[in-house]
């Protein structure tokens, strides 16, 4: 039986180390724009947020009495010092009086006869902040390249930082089988929320992908992704429909799972191509997608990994970068499957190891870095 000439063929795999130095070699951050600091969570700063001296004067940090505490270093309960004058009463934020650098409690004053004194003596400085004890003068709060979490939009909107600049790639994705399968939009889901928590905006989440290669030719998004298609089933063209707009950098990269993912550019933007597969999509993602993200928006990833164990050994082929799911427990890491990875063994596992194309696999007890899944 002779082979349909229009079905798609992988001459060969492309190497992951290939792969990510093109990424790093041809993709550069978007043009930074202004953003208001309320819809910045999860941006990439384009530059360091600095701001003035914060407070500008010293300021109360709780409810109390603002007074010199000099004057009253002797009094006690016992001993009772009485105010040349009454304390004026402050609240937590105000600033302090002229000539006090304390806040006494409120219990700690008492009237007797028409009198207002002390019956607990203070250091000096305690129950204020100091000028700049929140911020000093000329502070970076966040540096270029961060990506903004919940806390530091507080701080910054707390500060009176009313904008920062950003870099906020535009992506858009497109499904590249026809019909959309209940699986292809499982995948385009888990994409949409990894692509806004790297720092992407998306441009557009759901279209042919023909609309996606023609609004990256017109410049309407900063990068591509679609998904399925890839392969070398009878439906699948997406690397095919995607060569008549765009240069093909690679079709068939060495990545398990996910070898028919494919990578190109439509001018100097970038098309990643993921298997409709969970698992080679997934895979795709954290071995590609996510490098490509991280360098439009002039981010870092942060894996926040952890090493342990590893309980059992892992085989792995030569040549291929390939991504384990394991379990964690008493800090061991049971790898769980390998190859296909199944619904449950995702669902099952604790976060995920990769072992290195020039790797054989890892013996029982190597240390690993195991990573938390998106």
């Amino acid at each position: 039986m002779s082979v349909d000439s229009t079905t798609q063929q992988i001459s060969r795999l492309t190497p992951l180390a290939t792969i990510r130095a093109l990424i790093e070699a041809r993709i550069d951050p978007v043009v930074p724009r202004a953003c208001p600091v309320a819809s910045a969570y999860r941006r990439v700063l384009a530059a360091d947020v600095t701001a003035s001296k914060l407070p500008p004067a010293p300021i109360a940090l709780r409810d109390g009495f603002a007074v010199a505490a000099g004057a009253i270093s002797d009094a006690g309960p016992y001993a009772p010092v009485p105010f040349a004058a009454p304390p004026q009463r402050v609240d937590a934020g105000e600033p302090l009086p002229e000539g006090t650098d304390a806040v006494l409690p409120l219990d700690a004053v008492q009237e007797q006869g028409g009198t207002a004194a002390a019956i607990a003596s203070i250091a000096p400085g305690e129950g204020v902040l100091a000028a700049g004890g929140d911020i000093s003068a000329g502070a970076i709060l966040c540096k270029a390249g961060a990506q903004l979490r919940a806390s530091d939009i507080a701080v910054l909107a707390a500060a009176g930082i009313a904008d920062v600049t950003v870099c906020e790639p535009r992506l858009h994705m497109a499904c590249g089988t026809n019909p959309k399968t209940p699986l292809a939009r499982a995948v385009m889901d888990m994409l949409a929320r990894v692509i806004v928590a790297a720092g992407g905006t998306l441009f557009e989440a759901d279209s042919e992908a023909e609309r996606l290669f023609e609004a990256l030719n017109e410049a309407r998004a900063d990068a591509g992704f679609v998904i399925g298609g890839t392969g070398r089933g009878r439906g699948d063209a997406s690397v095919r429909r995607f060569a008549r707009f765009g240069r093909l950098a690679a079709h068939g990269i060495a990545i398990a799972p996910g070898e028919t993912a494919a990578l190109g550019f439509i001018g100097a933007r970038p098309v990643l191509l993921l298997p409709g597969r969970l698992d080679s999509a997934l895979a795709g993602w954290l071995f590609m997608g996510r490098h490509i993200v991280a360098r439009l928006a002039g981010g870092r990833m942060e894996d926040a990994a952890k090493m342990l164990t590893l309980k059992r050994k892992v085989t792995s082929t030569v040549g291929l970068a390939e991504l384990i799911p394991v379990r964690c427990a008493n800090g061991m890491a049971d790898p769980l499957t390998s190859g296909y990875l199944s619904f449950e063994s995702l669902a099952g596992s604790d976060g995920w190891i990769s072992v290195p194309a020039d790797s054989e696999g890892f013996a029982a007890g190597t240390q690993v870095a195991v990573r938390p899944w998106p």
